[in-house]
C-alpha cells in the first residue's frame, strides 16, 4: 500500500532532534580528536544516540574524527588510515573487501580502550565496508562503509549513493546469543509498531531460514516509518552501493520502476546484467547497481527480510518533489529464503586466468537451529584444522552446506571466482562473501564450488557472516604453509 506525504513534514525530523537532545547528545556529538598527521585519515571507534521508533538507541559510530560514518577514498589513494578507539572496552575493526598484508587485516590484536593504530597498504577499488570482528560488537551497529572510487567509474559521471542495512535489538547481543545456545529463538523483544513473538500472523518463520528476529530493520540508520529521504539530479545516472552490514538477516531487494542493472559483486565489476525483480543480497555482500534517474519522481528501494513481511528502505528523490510515497511497514507477502539464482547468470568482467587447480579442499558447514554450536567440518572454532596452501597455487573450495539454513560465507585477504553449483560448472561472479544454500533449500542446492589464486601470505580467516553462527564456532582459518606471517 502506498500513500503519499508531504515531503517538507518537518515533524519526523524534530522527532529525532528532540529524541535524541533529551537523551543528552546532539546529533554530531564532540568526539575526542586523534592526533593529526599529516597525509593520513583519521577515523574513530566511538559511541552515538540514533532514534528508533519512539525511543532513543545507543550504538556505536565508525567514521571520521569530526562526525559522520564511513570512508570514501578517492581513484589511487592509499589506505593509510590512523585508527582510535574512544570506548572503555578493546575492540578491533576488519578491514572486509580488502586484501592488505596479513598483519594489517585488522582481526590480530586488539585495539586497547583510548589507543590508537596505524595502518597503510594499497586499496582495493570498489563497494566495501568495515567492521568490528571482535565479540558481538557487530549487533550494536559498529560497522561503516568504505568506499574506494576507481578512474574508470569516477569518469562514468554517475552520482554515487550509498544505502546500507542494518539489523536492530534492543535486547543485549550476548542474551540474543544465550539464547540461542540453549536452544530457544533468539528473539528480540517487541516494540510499538513491530511484530514480536506472539504477533507471528504476518511472518514466516520456519526454524531453517531465520534464528533471529528483530525488533527493527534500518537502511542509513532509519526506518520505513522515518526513511532516508536522497536527493538525486533529474537524469543523471546513479550507482547505488549496497551493503547488508547486518548481524544475522538476508534480505530480497526491490527496485520498484526504476531500470536497473547489476554492475559489480562485492567492488567486483561484472558484464552488466538487468536485475531480477527481486535481487539476493546475503549477510556481509555488497551490490552496485546502476541506472538512470527518471526526470521527476520519487522512488523507493526497498530491501525485504527473508521468509517475512519486514522490510526498509531509503527513498530516491529529484528536486522539487514536495511529496514522496509512504509505504505501510508490512510488506504484501513474505518471500522465500534467498538462492543464488542471480549469481548464476552473472559473469566477472575479470574472471580468473584459466588454470587447473593446485590444491582442492572440501569444507562442510554443519550444525542445526536445535543444537548449536555451529562448525565447520564438524569442529569448533577452538578446535579447527586449518586449510594449508602454498604461495601461488590455484586453491579450488568445494564448500558443502549440511544445515538446514543457507550460510554466507567469508573468506579475508582474499576474492574468489564462483566456478560451480553442485558440481555444474560456470564462470560467475568475483565475490570475498558467497551465499551457500541449505541442503534441503531452493533447487536442491547445498554445495557451490570456489577459486582464488593464493597470492596474499599469512593466516586468514573463513567463516560464517552471521554474527552468531560464527561466534558459535563456524569459523575456521586459511594457512600458507610456506610463510611464518601472524594472524
Amino acid at each position: 500500500h502506498i500513500a503519499c506525504m508531504p515531503l517538507d513534514v518537518r515533524s519526523p525530523a524534530i522527532r529525532r532532534r528532540h529524541l535524541l537532545a533529551t537523551a543528552g547528545v546532539a546529533l554530531l556529538p564532540a568526539q575526542a580528536r586523534a592526533q593529526a598527521v599529516p597525509g593520513i585519515r583519521q577515523l574513530v571507534v566511538a559511541q552515538r544516540m540514533i532514534a528508533v521508533g519512539n525511543r532513543a538507541a545507543s550504538v556505536y559510530r565508525l567514521g571520521p574524527a569530526d562526525g559522520g560514518s564511513g570512508l570514501i577514498l578517492q581513484p589511487g589513494e592509499r589506505f593509510r588510515v590512523q585508527l582510535r578507539n574512544q570506548l572503555d572496552e578493546p575492540t578491533n575493526i576488519h578491514w572486509h573487501g580488502q586484501t592488505p598484508p596479513t598483519e594489517q587485516n585488522g582481526v590480530g590484536a586488539l585495539l586497547a580502550p583510548h589507543a590508537q593504530r596505524e595502518y597503510s597498504f594499497v586499496a582495493r577499488p570498489g563497494t566495501h565496508w568495515m567492521h568490528a570482528q571482535h565479540g558481538l560488537h557487530r549487533q550494536r551497529l559498529l560497522a561503516a562503509p568504505l568506499i574506494v572510487r576507481d578512474t574508470e567509474a569516477a569518469g562514468q559521471d554517475m552520482q554515487d549513493v550509498v544505502m546500507m542495512l542494518h539489523d536492530f535489538s534492543w535486547r543485549d547481543a550476548k542474551d540474543i546469543l544465550a539464547d540461542l545456545a540453549g536452544g530457544g529463538p533468539g528473539m528480540a523483544m517487541p516494540m510499538a509498531g513491530f511484530a514480536g513473538p506472539a504477533a507471528l500472523n504476518d511472518v514466516l518463520y520456519p526454524a531453517a531460514l531465520n534464528d533471529v528476529l528483530y525488533d527493527a530493520y534500518l537502511a542509513n540508520d532509519r526506518t520505513l516509518a522515518e526513511p532516508d529521504i536522497l536527493r538525486v539530479e533529474r537524469g543523471v545516472r546513479v550507482r547505488l552501493r549496497i551493503i547488508n552490514a547486518s548481524s544475522a538477516t538476508q534480505f530480497w531487494l526491490d527496485f520498484g520502476s526504476l531500470e536497473d542493472t547489476v554492475l559489480a559483486t562485492d567492488g567486483n565489476p561484472v558484464i552488466p546484467l538487468p536485475a531480477p525483480p527481486s535481487v539476493p543480497l546475503a549477510i556481509g555482500q555488497r551490490l552496485d547497481i546502476g541506472f538512470r534517474m527518471p526526470s521527476s519522481g520519487a522512488f523507493p528501494v526497498l530491501a525485504q527480510v527473508a521468509g517475512t513481511t519486514k522490510r526498509t528502505g531509503i527513498i530516491l528523490a529529484t528536486p522539487g518533489i514536495t511529496t514522496i510515497p509512504f509505504l505501510d511497514l508490512p510488506a504484501p507477502q513474505a518471500l522465500p529464503p534467498l538462492d543464488i539464482s542471480m549469481d548464476r547468470r552473472l559473469t566477472a568482467l575479470t574472471p580468473l586466468a584459466p588454470r587447473a587447480a593446485d590444491s582442492r579442499h572440501t569444507i562442510t558447514l554443519d550444525g542445526t537451529m536445535m543444537r548449536p554450536p555451529w562448525s565447520i567440518n564438524d569442529r569448533r572454532w577452538a578446535e579447527h584444522t586449518p586449510i594449508t596452501v602454498r604461495l601461488g597455487q590455484r586453491v579450488v573450495l568445494d564448500i558443502v552446506n549440511r544445515t538446514p539454513i543457507a550460510h554466507a560465507m567469508h573468506l579475508h585477504g582474499h576474492h574468489f571466482q564462483l566456478i560451480a553449483v553442485n558440481g555444474a560448472p560456470l564462470s560467475g561472479p568475483m565475490r570475498d562473501t558467497i551465499l551457500v544454500p541449505a541442503a534441503s533449500g531452493a533447487r536442491g542446492s547445498g554445495t557451490i564450488s570456489i577459486a582464488f589464486d593464493a597470492d596474499n601470505p599469512g593466516k586468514w580467516l573463513l567463516h560464517s557472516h552471521n554474527l552468531y553462527h560464527m561466534a558459535a564456532g563456524m569459523m575456521t582459518q586459511l594457512v600458507y604453509a610456506d610463510t611464518t606471517s601472524a594472524r
